[in-house]
């Protein structure tokens, strides 16, 4: 039996699910789903600005409209976007961490206005001074940008995306992304988004049927499945418990092909969009994207 298979009754069909990748953006961004759909995706993810720059300029009317109307001639449903490398906010410095909150709060209404799904999100780093006092802050952080937001009418949710462990980066242990949970939430436009490269370096293995168990049952434990948004399908370069993030094509590192078909062979994971980020975006993704969709075929 596969795992998961006695809680869903009936298979959602592999060309029908939610399987898409990170898409480029040159020359404007309806072009990460006009990309996206010639290669194979029904999910599509993307900056909606550079990740290595704090501020933006405003989004203008004919780019939201036209990525809006690629959403339309696509009949891509899913979108997500993920937020810039310099947001940090559990830092622990008032003028970063104000700096951060105002950042993401830019990212989030750009999302908004696209009818982006999910505003994907590290959950930043302690920068060694002190794990327990930046998750506190991270918390208050999600708090104050979830109410200033609703209040705003903000639709697109937070995904907090479980990391590697390298350096001092939060949300590689399932444990301080439940504390997260727990200490912002319970909110609908609060979620996760997990990352099997990320899981994997942190040390929780997928390789076979038990150990790929074991990991559910730690998720469900500490964070639970009904709070998963989007899942990052990445292979990983490094072995388990290396905490180096180094992604690699689906079923062409330490992961293994073994590990993917559990995953896409998981009924209870078959509503949740997956994404790839591997390397070499122009000549792999139509690759990566078309491994995952088989690996999701019943006799895969």
């Amino acid at each position: 039996m596969n795992p998961g298979s006695e809680s869903v009754t009936e298979r959602i069909p592999a060309e029908q699910r939610l399987i898409g990748a990170h898409m480029p953006t040159a020359g404007g961004l309806y072009k990460s789903l006009a990309g996206g759909s010639e290669i194979g995706c029904t999910a599509v993810q993307l900056f909606t600005c550079s990740p290595r720059q704090w501020f933006h300029s405003a989004l203008k009317q004919p780019d939201v409209e036209a990525f809006l109307q690629a959403k339309k001639d696509t009949g891509i449903t899913f979108t997500a976007a993920h937020d810039s490398y310099l947001i940090n906010l559990a830092a622990p410095s008032e003028e970063i961490l104000s700096k951060s909150q105002r950042a993401f709060r830019s990212e989030l209404d750009r999302a908004d206005a696209l009818q982006i799904n999910w505003l994907v999100t590290h959950m930043g780093a302690h920068l060694d001074q002190g794990e327990d006092e930046a998750l506190d802050r991270l918390a208050e952080s999600l708090r104050t940008i979830l109410k200033e937001t609703d209040e705003a009418g903000v639709t697109t949710g937070i995904a907090l995306e479980t990391t590697a462990g390298q350096g001092t980066g939060l949300g590689w242990r399932f444990e301080q992304l439940g504390r997260i949970l727990q200490a912002a939430g319970p909110h609908p436009r609060l979620g996760v988004c997990l990352d099997t490269c990320h899981i994997f370096v942190a040390g929780y293995d997928l390789r076979t049927p038990d150990a790929y168990e074991e990991t559910w049952d730690q998720f469900e434990r500490h964070i639970g499945r009904d709070v998963l948004k989007l899942i990052h399908a990445n292979d990983a370069k490094k072995g388990l418990g290396s905490r180096v993030d180094r992604h690699e094509h689906i079923g062409q590192g330490e992961i293994g092909e073994a590990g993917f078909r559990l995953l896409m062979q998981d009924t209870r994971l078959q509503h949740v969009p997956v994404i790839v980020e591997t390397p070499d975006s122009d000549t792999m993704h139509e690759v990566n994207v078309a491994a995952l969709r088989k690996y999701a075929e019943v006799d895969a």
